[in-house]
């Protein structure tokens, strides 16, 4: 199984305390407690830090998700012109957001914020980080990494002048979290809908209006 780089950390102490802990254990029948929690730690994150492969050919107006998750909120309200596609990720959902479009990004910007549980309104002042893309039509693109109650460190791959394809990784959360999606609403065509499962780069979410 592949997983990405920041589980190596952690696989690494956990599979070592697994490994001192069976040793001593035979002398100490106790310490086989914290073999079992070393065991469960080592397994956990070799699951969350899953990297699947996720190649897949889309039509040129094809516009996939950039997260596993669940979309909870299509907002066509709060920022007139843009529509908003907001999708929680629980801890059994792949962590890596992937780039939904091919264009540059524009800029990057952390934002502190809050804590609060992802799928919560109130979760777009959580601490989030910002990016921007411009595609290959000039249209922005704003995707924003949003921590929840538990996650509270978020990856950027990319930086501001970075070319990017459909499915490059662009960064990850750490647990549950949320991925919020800004897009022009006269160039797209939403089509996916509240309560709809999405994969990274697999799932269309939307379409690119023809000019």
């Amino acid at each position: 199984m592949k997983v990405v780089k920041e589980s190596w950390g952690v696989l690494l102490t956990s599979a070592t305390g697994l490994f001192i802990s069976l040793y001593f254990a035979k002398y100490y029948k106790i310490i086989y407690l914290f073999s079992f929690l070393f065991c469960v730690v080592f397994l956990f994150s070799l699951y969350f830090f899953r990297d699947p492969e996720r190649n897949y050919t889309f039509k040129e107006n094809e516009f996939p998700s950039p997260a596993d998750g669940r979309v909870f909120l299509i907002d066509r309200k709060t920022i007139p012109g843009s529509v908003i596609i907001r999708i929680f990720m629980s801890v059994l959902n792949v962590h890596l957001q992937r780039s939904p479009l091919n264009g540059k990004v524009k800029k990057t910007e952390f934002v502190p914020g809050r804590f609060h549980i992802a799928y919560h309104p109130l979760a777009k002042d959580n601490q989030r980080n910002l990016i921007e893309f411009s595609d290959t039509q000039g249209n922005l693109i704003k995707i924003e990494q949003i921590t929840g109650a538990l996650a509270r460190r978020i990856a950027c791959y990319v930086k501001e002048g970075d070319s990017v394809k459909k499915g490059d990784k662009i960064g990850m959360i750490y647990l549950g979290s949320q991925v919020a999606v800004y897009l022009p609403e006269d160039k797209f065509e939403v089509i996916t809908k509240e309560g709809d499962n999405v994969l990274a780069n697999r799932t269309v979410i939307a379409l690119w209006k023809k000019n």
